[in-house]
């Protein structure tokens, strides 16, 4: 296995010595939902690792074979057993230093349905006014959170590009 640029490219990339194939390492996509059911916004505290015990929007890897809609579907669904209606793309926070994509989705919840999954200690409903800020799991939710709170308050939800 060598670490070269192949004939072509423009980066460094691991190349087997052998058959000369070539393996490409590509950002992880994390694809999920900002739910709110009236003026509330639908927030997770982590059952797992990273940031245990910190609250986020409901969201994860997406996975093969599903599109990025279908994943935040999927993972709101896993984490705080609600199926929401998915509205449009919200926000894309770039983590280039993580090799990540965060996507996350404006989603319209038509019941009050919801529970702690497998990976969430607690799911809740929040106004604006009792987001735990202080206690938030990541820095993309936080930014997703304050934009979309911000153009509620102006009217007009927009696409927001964040990078961190």
């Amino acid at each position: 296995m060598s670490f070269i640029v192949p004939q072509g490219d423009n980066r460094h990339r691991y190349v087997c010595s052998s058959c000369e194939f070539i393996f490409y390492e590509n950002p992880r996509i994390i694809a999920g939902c900002l739910p709110t059911f009236g003026d509330k916004v639908l927030l997770c505290k982590r059952a797992i690792e990273p940031r245990k015990g910190y609250w986020t929007l409901p969201a994860g890897f997406m996975e093969n074979g599903e599109t990025t809609q279908e994943a935040a579907l999927r993972e709101t669904y896993e984490e705080a057993y609600a199926s929401p209606q998915l509205n449009e793309l919200f926000s894309v926070c770039n983590l280039a230093n993580y090799n990540q994509v965060h996507l996350f989705y404006l989603a319209k919840m038509t019941s009050a349905q919801y529970g702690s999954g497998l990976e969430s200690l607690e799911v809740e409903l929040f106004e604006e006014a009792n987001i735990p800020w202080d206690d938030m799991a990541f820095g993309t939710v936080t930014q997703t959170l304050q934009r979309f709170f911000e153009d509620r308050k102006n009217g007009a939800m927009q696409l927001h590009h964040i990078d961190f």
